[in-house]
């Protein structure tokens, strides 16, 4: 069907097309075209998908104000992590073990007499000490234990797999079986001989600032975590790797003479960056179950330095009598935990391409 118009005429050498070969669009075809989906990206399209799952929209919530609370909670809380509480300079030697949101008898005295004390929100320790606060400072060390041994694993199986896989051949041979020695060691073994042997070394030369509040045994978790941990990057990444590097993409690169790192920086990685992105998730809360676990059984953060581990193990001598002390780092361990571990799941649903339906 042609639409008749006889006004619009089209010139003998004109490139133009002519106009009565087109009708109007019908209302069913505009509807059609509002409903075709609008461009966006791989990150974009990935985020839309993530924030339509209910678990992975949860376990933000909870991680922003776990987050939000270890910032602001020093700051409004006017006790420290190895303060002793003293009313008007004087220790409070009855503030021992107070259930939460209760005062000793001197702090009492001393708000009927007028004065303010801030509010053990959630009680005290043995030694006199706010357990929030304690709580609050466990959880710092835990999260940045986590995401510093995520970073490290992230990094060196990075490069370590990325070379592995994308040169191959013998290389690949004896790189790999690098990580099959690394898999064998034992990780609390290598722990304790690394405290032991640190602690010798660093007494020696003395540490100050940061590193002298961390301790040797958290040094050597550190290090523990850079030697052994990336090795399951690695072979996540060597596996990639291995199945990209055959597309015609990289082949084209290699005909127009780009170097091998170019390649593994611009069309190999940014095409595994998803699954690397996924590991890494859920690297963290694997992290800090490890680093909770060494803490409970002594091997963690040095004292008065406290962590979620060496808070439920303080609180073991007391569980009959004062069972709060264990709970709340317990909890605060669950639900980190679990909500990286929801989040990484989520990740992965949004994220991976083979999911995709």
């Amino acid at each position: 069907m042609k639409h008749d118009n006889k006004n619009i005429k089209k010139g003998i050498l004109s490139m133009q097309v002519d106009p009565s070969l087109f009708i109007p669009a019908t209302e069913e075809e505009k509807r059609q075209q509002d409903v075709m989906s609008q461009s966006t990206t791989f990150f974009r399209d990935g985020m839309r998908k993530l924030m339509k799952n209910p678990l992975a929209v949860f376990s933000i919530i909870v991680l922003s104000i776990i987050i939000i609370t270890i910032i602001v909670a020093p700051i409004i809380v006017p006790y420290g992590y190895s303060e002793i509480i003293s009313v008007n300079g004087v220790r409070d030697r009855g503030a021992k073990n107070l259930a939460p949101f209760t005062y000793s008898e001197m702090e009492q005295e001393y708000i009927d007499a007028g004065g303010k004390v801030f509010p053990h929100i959630f009680g005290t320790d043995a030694m006199c000490r706010d357990y929030f606060i304690r709580v609050v400072y466990g959880t710092r060390v835990s999260l940045l234990v986590g995401l510093f041994a995520s970073f490290l694993a992230l990094i060196i199986g990075l490069l370590f797999g990325s070379i592995s896989g994308y040169i191959g051949g013998k290389v690949d041979l004896f790189m790999m079986r690098i990580v099959d020695i690394i898999y064998s060691l034992p990780d609390m073994l290598i722990i304790i001989l690394l405290s032991v042997v640190l602690d010798q070394v660093l007494s020696g030369i003395g540490t100050k600032g940061i590193l002298a509040k961390l301790g040797t045994n958290m040094i050597s978790i550190f290090i523990v975590f850079g030697l052994l941990y990336w090795v399951g990057m690695a072979r996540l990444v060597r596996g990639q790797i291995l199945t990209i590097k055959q597309n015609e993409y990289v082949l084209a690169a290699r005909s127009i003479g780009a170097k091998p790192g170019r390649i593994i920086r611009k069309h190999i990685l940014p095409n595994c960056i998803s699954v690397i992105f996924i590991s890494t998730a859920l690297q963290i809360p694997s992290a800090i179950f490890t680093e909770s676990f060494l803490s409970f059984v002594g091997l963690g953060v040095q004292a008065p330095m406290p962590s979620l581990g060496s808070l439920a193990n303080a609180a073991r001598e007391g569980l009959q009598s004062y069972p709060f002390k264990l709970l709340f780092p317990a909890i605060i361990i669950c639900l980190i935990v679990l909500s990286l571990n929801l989040l990484g799941d989520g990740l992965r649903d949004a994220f991976d391409p083979r999911l995709r339906k």
